[in-house]
């Protein structure tokens, strides 16, 4: 793997990390709003780490295939 390729991951992982914390913070305001104490984080929580993940990989994939073909 090519150090642009690795950069490419790792920009994508951080980017996806920044939406699993911007998430869980909203998430877990507007449900604690209408759930119960145990529920409303719980919801927030898994949801922004379903989140998180899903960016992190859709943007890892892309800047690493972006990255790998303008080394060529």
């Amino acid at each position: 793997m090519t150090p642009e390729r690795v950069a490419g991951w790792a920009t994508g992982i951080g980017i996806g990390f920044a939406v699993f914390i911007v998430t869980w913070i909203v998430l877990n305001r507007l449900t604690s709003l209408w759930m119960t104490v145990p529920e409303g984080p719980i919801v927030a929580l898994a949801t922004a780490v379903l989140a998180g993940i899903w960016v992190g990989v859709a943007r890892g994939k892309t800047l690493s295939r972006s990255a790998a073909l303008t080394s060529e």
